[in-house]
C-alpha cells in the first residue's frame, strides 16, 4: 500500500478545509492510505512514513506561515536525507485573490526541493479559468465547486504519481487517463 500525508497549517480553518478535499482526492486512488495532520500535531515520523506529501499553508505576507517554516527548520531539519526522492505538492489559501497564494506555494515547493522532494504542478484545468500549475490555491474557504475540485484534483494527482513511482503502477499514470483532462479555454 502506498502512503500519502496531507500536512497543513490553518489559522482560520480555510487551509484545513482544503486539506480535507485534497485527502478526498488522494483517497480516490485504490491502494493509497491517506493521513491528514495539522502542523501542530505532525511529527517527523509522519513525513518519513509517507511516499507522497501535500503541504498546505495560509498565505502569510506572500509566503508560508511561520508555523510551517518552523516545522521544516526544527522538526524536519534533523531528518535531512531521510525524505529524499519522495513526491510532493503544495496548496495555500489567502484572504483574497491576488493575495500571494501562488507565491506561498512556491515558497513551500522551494523548501520541499531543498529536502529532496520531487515536486510537481498540474497542467489540467478543473474549470474554464482554474489551473493548479503551482498547487491548489483559493481565496478564503474553498466554497465554490471549482476550488473544491482543484483541491481534489491535486490530491488525486499526488496519489497517482505515488502509485506510479512508489508503487510501480503504470496504469495510474495521468497520461494513461487522458480522457479525464479538460483542454484549456
Amino acid at each position: 500500500m502506498n502512503k500519502v500525508l496531507i500536512l497543513y497549517d490553518s489559522a482560520t480553518g480555510n487551509t484545513a478545509t482544503m486539506a480535507q478535499h485534497i485527502a478526498e482526492g488522494a483517497g480516490s486512488i485504490d491502494g493509497v492510505e491517506v493521513r491528514v495532520r495539522s502542523v501542530d500535531e505532525a511529527t517527523a515520523d509522519d513525513v518519513v512514513w509517507c511516499d507522497g506529501l501535500a503541504v498546505g499553508s495560509p498565505t502569510n505576507m506572500g509566503v508560508m506561515s511561520w508555523k510551517m517554516k518552523r516545522f521544516w527548520d526544527e522538526t524536519m531539519g534533523p531528518q535531512w536525507m531521510k525524505v529524499d526522492g519522495k513526491i510532493a505538492c503544495a496548496f495555500s489559501s489567502s484572504g483574497g485573490w491576488g493575495g500571494g497564494s501562488e507565491i506561498a506555494c512556491l515558497s513551500l515547493l522551494t523548501v520541499l526541493m531543498n529536502f529532496g522532494f520531487l515536486v510537481f504542478g498540474v497542467t489540467d484545468y478543473v474549470g474554464k479559468l482554474t489551473t493548479l500549475h503551482y498547487g491548489a490555491v483559493t481565496a478564503r474557504q474553498p466554497r465554490d465547486a471549482e476550488s473544491q475540485q482543484a483541491c481534489r484534483k491535486l490530491g488525486k494527482r499526488l496519489a497517482e504519481w505515488v502509485a506510479v513511482y512508489a508503487g510501480g503502477r503504470q496504469d495510474q499514470h495521468p497520461l494513461a487517463k487522458s480522457d479525464e483532462r479538460l483542454p484549456p479555454g
